[in-house]
């Protein structure tokens, strides 16, 4: 061990910053509303210095676990949350990646023009979030938004977009499909840049069509890549606040798991700190099971990652 600490010492002297800075903002932080999640922790009685209040909340064991289990409405009713927030997280995937690859594969090839139709395509996710939601959210005003005029002047029905009804769902998956379309086009352009050529040109000496090159050889030839984006766009959209928040605000017909966890925490005449921690350790397991599940099937097919 002395010998093994004398050669590396200095590959860990310079991790150490960096394992103290994950430690501190990350560990402890975790590690905090995991505790709390296991006491009655709120507003009313957590220690507060400026009143000279010292803490009075108890340790409740399982309980804040399966009052949210349950599926009480007084909790959140999380199941019902569950499955909007998996309609919004895989709804906006899917058109994330399948609208990104056919960008990706219209840009790889000698178009003219194409370093500006780059440059105009990655716009959306240069341009800050939150100015994106605000423009969108007038937008999509049910009587000043240029999306309900142009659908006037079609003579078609104009909804009330953000509403209380799943029109406001339908519009905040709209906008975060466009935002999230430039990282898996420029993500999957570097990929089918890496394919070979002559494994094309193989396959056209072969007869294959084009659809049959597309299958056979751009889809396994991205397969690595898009394992990757799609594992972090789930990750991401599954907890994307901004979004929601800012263009639907606190409405029930967006509300998914991360704000309604946020709503427990930062609304109401008594903010709920341990429903709202037992919030974010759920949505933790969650995408904690979906990454090892996703990674086994992945090692399955003999992909290494």
């Amino acid at each position: 061990m002395r010998r093994f600490l004398e050669r590396h010492w200095y590959a860990y002297a310079m991790v150490l910053p960096v394992v103290v800075v994950i430690a501190v903002l990350v560990l402890y932080p975790l590690a905090q509303g995991v505790f709390f999640t296991f006491t009655n922790i709120n507003e009313a009685n957590i220690a507060n210095p400026v009143l000279d209040r010292p803490a009075t909340y108890e340790g409740v064991g399982f309980k804040n676990y399966l009052n949210v289990l349950s599926g009480d409405a007084s909790y959140g009713a999380f199941w019902g949350t569950l499955v909007r927030t998996l309609i919004w997280t895989f709804g906006c995937v899917f058109f994330h990646y399948t609208i990104g690859l056919g960008l990706a594969l219209l840009l790889n090839r000698q178009v003219k023009g194409r370093t500006l139709y780059r440059v105009l395509l990655i716009l959306p996710w240069a341009v800050p979030a939150f100015i994106s939601a605000f423009a969108w959210k007038y937008m999509f005003n049910a009587q000043y938004g240029i999306i309900n005029q142009f659908l006037r002047s079609l003579g078609l029905p104009d909804p009330v977009w953000l509403g209380q009804s799943n029109w406001a769902l339908l519009a905040v998956i709209i906008v975060n499909v466009w935002l999230g379309v430039p990282f898996q086009m420029v993500a999957l352009l570097g990929g089918l840049q890496s394919i070979p050529g002559d494994l094309y040109e193989a396959a056209e000496v072969d007869g294959a069509t084009p659809w049959q090159r597309f299958v056979h050889v751009t889809l396994p030839g991205l397969r690595s890549v898009s394992s990757t984006v799609i594992l972090l766009g789930i990750i991401w959209t599954f907890n994307m606040f901004p979004v929601i928040y800012l263009i639907a605000g606190p409405n029930p017909n967006t509300r998914i798991l991360v704000t309604y966890a946020f709503e427990r925490f930062f609304s109401g005449a008594s903010r709920d700190y341990a429903i709202a921690s037992t919030y974010g350790v759920l949505i933790l397991s969650v995408l904690l099971v979906f990454a090892t599940v996703y990674r086994r099937a992945l090692r399955s097919q003999g992909e290494v990652w």
